[in-house]
């Protein structure tokens, strides 16, 4: 731990402050950049599901109580919103623009999910009433985008000054 001077000019004299800097540790480090695991885990599951949609447009909109234009709005929503999320990794507005933008791309389409196919089971297990689940799945993956929709980098960077400066 070291310990930096700084005169500042108050305006009605000058000031020494003291500030305690240390160096990043590695747990500091997996600290700040754990987000990414977050990041990481939505977008494979976005892109996957949305390929699989682009795979086959016309298969999901006659499996799915939706029209093709909607199962096409909805595979782009999927791979979309991961492009947009992983866009957001700066420390700039823009990024975390990203970020927030990102995350709130898919919350419709799980709220969509949730409410026409999910709905009346919580386990994600397949039984006879629901062939494709419950929505045990999809409530996590909300919350998930959630988080990111409220911290976006914001979090991130008060982590990282935090961590930096403690």
């Amino acid at each position: 731990m070291s310990i930096r001077t700084d005169t500042i000019d108050n305006g009605i004299g000058r000031v020494e402050t003291e500030t305690k800097e240390r160096a990043m540790t590695f747990q500091d480090r997996l600290t700040t950049n754990a987000h990414w695991l977050l990041r990481i885990g939505i977008a494979s599951v976005f892109v996957y599901h949305g390929i699989l949609k682009f795979s086959n447009l016309e298969g999901f909109a006659n499996m799915l109580p939706i029209t093709y234009v909607e199962v096409v709005l909805v595979a782009l929503a999927n791979v979309g919103s991961v492009l947009v999320l992983l866009g957001g990794f700066r420390g700039d507005v823009l990024s975390d623009l990203a970020t927030r933008i990102g995350a709130a791309l898919n919350i419709p389409v799980m709220f969509g999910a949730i409410a026409l196919i999910h709905w009346g089971r919580w386990n994600f297990v397949p039984t006879e009433t629901h062939p494709m689940g419950g929505m045990e799945f999809q409530v996590v993956l909300v919350l998930l985008m959630l988080y990111l929709v409220i911290t976006g980098n914001t979090g991130i960077q008060a982590r990282a000054r935090t961590v930096s400066t403690a």
